[in-house]
């Protein structure tokens, strides 16, 4: 890519500045020979004006001689760098300078031009009817004495001598254009090693992330905006690393959790079956049966309750309720659970406030879930304490547990999907390791947060928050996910 869009860079800019400097060369090469020509022709024409009253008119009056006229002709070619011609009323070629010089002179005028454009005031450029090897300017003017016709002055400058001065202006113009050009052509090969270099690199690093190498590096370490692109890119491998060894984990854990109690069902039905088991015994393995069927049922529920929080499809029921009713009534469904393993259950309220925003339902989930969390890993003869409290616009309700705790460097994973923690919390292998991901992910589409505080050995508190109600909206929301 790098290469490709170089050269067309390249090529596009040594297009346009060859063509600027052609457009620009052309333009004012003529305009400058126009300008120079119109100059040379006004001064021809009052160097001619004063010839043909200094000089001319002296000789028609008969004040001085032709060979007197010839010579003052000579010396103004000479000095003036211009050829003089002076005819009659005829046409009649009566003096000109440095005769000698020419190969061919015609005695009258009209062998050269018959129309009688030179009998009268004209100007014009090139080589006057093939009489000079190059190109001239030449004017004309008719002389007069007392009102009447009395010949023509013509006079011949070589356009050659403009060669220097359109020399010197190249020299002026042109070249600091072509310094310039050069400059330019350096600052883009300058850019090609600060950015279609880089870019050329991160195009190679972003097709070794597309065939799953993320360990891919760009090597840029610049400050400005190819800077942030690169870390940009680098950073989103990382995520893209961590998504491929979370696919991979998934596919792991599902496929364990799914096995064990298929297996087992297989196992016990078979068993059955061929009698393996007898008719006596089956109502205890039906049981169990029963209870990986279950098993199998609530994962499948888990797995469908994250993917609708993934497909950002999630629609919140967003009412008004008071959070104390719901942890009340949730409390109760473990009143069981708690008086077998000898776990008393304490709330305590310090908010004036209790009403919050939110759904009900999903919420009515979080607290299910951090109480069955907390109730799973109590040690037995212990308590379980839930407060509320408020800041502000906030509700923060806390699930606080007295149990094994967990290790520091599992508590960045309690919140992973299909995370069991069972050798520092614990030997139940009942749990599907989904209720934190969706507690979490619950809390997150409610714009919420929810934290974790735990210590080996001593507890672990969960605390999340809601808004109170005139703060937030109610109705039917769908989820930020």
């Amino acid at each position: 890519m790098r290469r490709r869009l170089f050269d067309k860079v390249l090529l596009m800019f040594l297009l346009v500045s060859i063509l600027s400097f052609a457009v620009l060369f052309i333009y004012t090469t003529y305009q400058t020979r126009e300008m120079l020509i119109n100059e040379k022709q006004d001064t021809l024409y009052n160097e001619a004006l004063l010839i043909s009253k200094q000089t001319v008119l002296n000789y028609i009056t008969g004040v001085t001689s032709k060979d007197l006229l010839i010579a003052k002709f000579n010396e103004f070619e000479d000095d003036l760098k211009t050829k003089i011609w002076y005819m009659d009323t005829d046409g009649n070629i009566v003096a000109m300078s440095h005769r000698e010089n020419y190969n061919y002179v015609p005695s009258n005028i009209h062998e050269l031009d018959s129309s009688g454009l030179t009998m009268q005031s004209f100007s014009m450029t090139g080589q006057f009817y093939n009489i000079f090897p190059e190109n001239m300017i030449t004017i004309g003017i008719p002389i007069e004495v007392n009102n009447k016709r009395s010949g023509q002055l013509i006079l011949h400058a070589n356009i050659s001598q403009f060669n220097g001065v359109q020399q010197e202006m190249f020299t002026i113009a042109y070249a600091p254009y072509a310094i310039f050009i050069l400059l330019s052509f350096m600052l883009i090969t300058m850019m090609t090693k600060n950015v279609f270099r880089p870019l050329g690199k991160m195009n190679e690093v972003a097709r070794a992330y597309a065939k799953g190498d993320f360990d891919a590096k760009t090597g840029i370490e610049s400050k400005d905006e190819l800077g942030e692109l690169a870390e940009s890119l680098e950073y989103m491998a990382g995520e893209l690393s961590k998504l491929d060894e979370y696919r991979k984990n998934f596919i792991s854990n599902i496929s364990h959790d799914f096995r064990s109690p298929l297996t087992s069902i297989k196992g016990y039905i078979e068993a059955m079956m061929d009698g393996t088991i007898p008719p006596e015994k089956q109502e205890r393995y039906f049981k169990i049966v029963l209870s990986e069927t279950k098993r199998l049922t609530k994962l499948t529920e888990g797995l469908l309750e994250l993917n609708k929080f993934d497909s950002a499809n999630l629609v919140l029921k967003i009412t008004g309720f008071d959070i104390t009713d719901v942890i009340r009534s949730t409390m109760n469904t473990f009143e069981g659970t708690c008086e077998k393993k000898w776990i008393k259950l304490n709330m305590t309220c310090l908010a004036d406030d209790t009403e919050v925003a939110a759904d009900k339902a999903k919420i009515q989930q979080v607290v299910y879930n951090l109480l069955d969390n907390a109730i799973k890993f109590s040690n037995e003869n212990s308590r379980i304490d839930i407060s509320i409290t408020e800041k502000k616009d906030k509700i923060f309700v806390s699930v606080k547990d007295y149990g094994i705790g967990i290790k520091k460097e599992s508590q960045g994973h309690v919140f992973d999907r299909f995370y069991k923690s069972d050798s520092s919390r614990g030997k139940d292998k009942q749990g599907t390791g989904l209720g934190l991901s969706i507690t979490k992910e619950i809390i997150k589409a409610h714009g919420e947060e929810i934290t974790l505080v735990s210590t080996e050995g001593v507890g672990t508190e969960f605390v999340f928050s809601l808004t109170k109600v005139g703060v937030g909206k109610t109705g039917v929301l769908r989820g930020d996910m």
